[in-house]
């Protein structure tokens, strides 16, 4: 099994990139924040998860093996695909998604193409006990993704807007703070 994979970035795609692990170009589909940040030419690091189906195999890859982990939670539970996986992985931060399940927050995973009312009550139901709610002065998912979708309207690429979002003190959690001090972290 491929656990995990360093090597160069020789082509980025929409959804995957390919990694050059000496001379085996290695095809893995990702979120959409490890894909603007990898860049062309430059070295990689990636936890790695293998799909073995019937008639495909697959590799996803991954920043962190927190992040490996929290995505094999999810395909782990039935009706939830790696493509789907990786489309709540795209919601938002994995603090903010470990929080939302913990408190059973699940508005914001209702936005993920593929999964309804009744699959992200069962992500809640099945994932709940193994997060604990880690307090109140923490960002919600549903502050976070606002921030992050206003910051979008305004013109920002979803990789500005994640990286200024970044730059905003953890003590800051409502929304309109949150893209007040982006915006000045912006430049506006």
């Amino acid at each position: 099994m491929i656990s995990y994979l360093t090597g160069t970035v020789i082509h980025k795609d929409d959804r995957y990139l390919i990694l050059d692990v000496q001379g085996v170009g290695y095809k893995l589909f990702t979120t959409i924040p490890l894909l603007e940040s990898a860049l062309l030419d430059k070295t990689l690091s990636l936890w790695t998860h293998l799909a073995v189906r019937e008639d495909s195999m697959t590799l996803y890859g991954f920043h962190t093996k927190e992040e490996l982990a929290f995505f094999e939670l999810l395909i782990s539970i039935s009706g939830i695909g790696p493509k789907t996986a990786l489309g709540v992985l795209n919601v938002s931060s994995l603090p903010a998604l470990r929080k939302a399940v913990a408190s059973g927050d699940t508005s914001h995973l209702t936005k993920v193409s593929g999964i309804g009312r009744k699959i992200a009550d069962k992500i809640v139901l099945e994932l709940r006990g193994k997060f604990v709610d880690e307090g109140e002065n923490e960002i919600t998912l549903r502050d976070e993704v606002d921030a992050l979708e206003a910051l979008k309207s305004l013109g920002y690429s979803p990789l500005e807007a994640r990286e200024a979002l970044k730059q905003v003190p953890k003590d800051i959690t409502s929304t309109s703070a949150r893209v007040k001090h982006a915006l000045k972290s912006l430049g506006k």
